[in-house]
């Protein structure tokens, strides 16, 4: 099965694994070892732990700023160890990697995507040593990425094709009796509610309001547009609906985390 995949040199890495530690850099090590020529590009190490819905909704809205060609190796992987499988999908002309517990299912499901079971019987055709029980990130992926970012192993190469994928952690969001119903997704770093409502979903009504923890909230264009400590929702720079406080944490403000149900209505 031919894939419209031609490698660039460059790879992305998504983690859960925060800064703390040597996981990251020795994934990084494996890659250069493997292909000394390599670029790697770090997305985020600091997605939810050991939920691959973040890091998946993440990539799915970051990978088309880097060139046709990019490797995205994706770890967040609380099944390390178990008979989970990994998977590679190639999407638009980009190839992924990451273990087939719903990361990848953004990419999955879209049309166009192909997808390829890793075949682990002999690794060593696909550069793979010793493996570890608890981090396939540096002992699987991380040589698996390295091969197809090099060009020595084609994607279709690496394993059998499926149609049977994990499904994503997140859902879609509901559209009904005027309403749009999602939830937050993620919390960035300054205390922004990211949701999984698009810029999409929003332009359907003439005057949309948002509802969440109790509260409503007016949609604006930036942060700068209220005051120092006033809440807003807005579209981000990603077109997804996000909760904001000018200069202060939303998340803290109103006491709403990840899951958080989201409602966009008619003013």
């Amino acid at each position: 099965m031919p894939t419209n995949f031609e490698p660039s040199g460059i790879i992305t890495l998504t983690t859960d694994f925060g800064h703390k530690g040597p996981f990251v850099a020795t994934m990084k090590g494996v890659m250069m070892t493997a292909f000394p020529q390599v670029r790697i590009i770090d997305l985020t190490h600091e997605t939810d732990v050991h939920f691959p819905g973040e890091a998946g909704f993440w990539l799915m809205r970051s990978y088309g700023y880097f060139p046709r060609g990019t490797t995205h190796v994706a770890v967040v992987d609380p099944g390390v160890g178990t008979s989970r499988e990994i998977i590679t999908v190639v999407y638009h002309g980009h190839a992924f990697v990451a273990p087939d517990n719903g990361l990848l299912a953004p990419f999955a499901e879209r049309d166009g995507a192909q997808v390829f079971q890793l075949d682990l019987s002999n690794p060593e055709r696909l550069g793979i040593g010793a493996i570890s029980s608890t981090f396939h990130g540096r002992d699987i992926l991380a040589p698996v990425g390295a091969g197809l970012a090099s060009g020595r192993l084609r994607p279709d190469a690496v394993g059998p094709p499926t149609d049977n994928v994990t499904p994503s952690w997140i859902e879609e969001p509901a559209t009904s009796n005027g309403k749009v119903r999602g939830i937050v997704v993620a919390v960035d770093h300054f205390g922004n509610l990211i949701t999984n409502i698009t810029r999409q979903h929003v332009e359907g009504f003439a005057r949309p309001v948002v509802e969440a923890g109790g509260r409503t909230f007016e949609l604006g264009r930036t942060y700068g547009d209220v005051t120092p400590g006033e809440f807003l929702a807005l579209i981000n720079s990603f077109d997804v609906l996000e909760l904001a406080r000018a200069e202060q944490s939303a998340a803290d403000g109103l006491g709403l985390s990840r899951g958080a149900p989201v409602v966009v209505v008619e003013r």
